[in-house]
């Protein structure tokens, strides 16, 4: 009996034992643990970047602070300045270059003689129609153009031939003269040659006519020497033909050399 009420102490007693660690175990799993601090990202800025990144806010009263205009930086940075000067212009387009040969119809401003003018003497015109270069007018209508007579000789009395030779020198394209290098043109007007012979001729016998008439055989001789004599002087009486170019006459010249105009 005694060993029994012992070993049913010793059974008790392990019960309360294990029910007393059960509810300490069941205390512990019902008390919540803290949660572990969260680790910082890469992305999340730092409280010295957040500072730099914030822009200090304009104490009260205070104008909000503006930032310097690209003028002030390049004068605050002259190095910065030299990296970023403007952009030189652009190019001028390429000039028109009329080449040699190339037709020039000008109209003559005035009248132009070879029996009244000289060699060394200037004239004038202007451009029948536009010179165009690659679907461009190079030298418009109506530009102004000088010339040069080269050589001027007068038809003599009885024998020779009259020449008048001229180019241009210049021509003058929006207020801006060129020199230009044409070919000479030239015309002529030939001597009398068979018309003297006729007005001769003529005088002649007119006077023998006269001469027979007034005193026979003798006298027809004697008429007709008179009447040669003032047939010739009748004839260089006239200065033969000269070569007459009036003003508004259309003279085409020729270019010897390319001109080149610019734009």
């Amino acid at each position: 009996m005694r060993n029994r009420a012992v070993y049913t102490l010793v059974a008790g007693m392990l019960l309360l034992a294990g029910c007393g660690k059960s509810n300490n175990n069941s205390m512990q799993s019902a008390t919540p643990q803290p949660a572990p601090a969260a680790t910082p990202s890469n992305q999340t800025a730092t409280p010295q970047q957040s500072v730099e990144q914030t822009p200090a806010a304009p104490a009260q009263g205070q104008a909000p602070v503006q930032a310097p205009t690209q003028e002030q930086a390049q004068a605050a940075n002259p190095a910065n300045a030299q990296t970023q000067a403007p952009e030189p212009p652009p190019e001028p387009p390429a000039p028109l270059v009329v080449p040699a040969g190339t037709t020039l119809p000008v109209l003559l401003a005035t009248s132009i003689s070879s029996y009244k003018n000289k060699a060394g003497e200037e004239f004038e015109g202007n451009l029948a129609a536009p010179i165009v270069v690659n679907g461009e007018v190079a030298v418009p209508k109506g530009a102004k153009v000088r010339g040069t007579i080269v050589d001027a000789k007068k038809q003599g009395k009885f024998k020779g031939e009259a020449l008048l030779t001229i180019r241009l020198t210049s021509v003058d394209v929006s207020g801006k003269e060129y020199l230009v290098s044409t070919h000479t043109w030239s015309d002529t007007e030939k001597g009398k040659g068979k018309r003297t012979a006729v007005v001769t001729g003529g005088g002649a016998g007119a006077g023998a006519l006269i001469g027979g008439l007034a005193g026979g055989g003798k006298g027809a001789g004697i008429g007709a020497a008179i009447g040669a004599v003032g047939g010739l002087a009748a004839s260089g009486g006239t200065g033969g033909q000269n070569v007459n170019l009036p003003a508004e006459t259309k003279i085409n010249f020729k270019l010897a050399k390319s001109l080149t105009i610019e734009r």
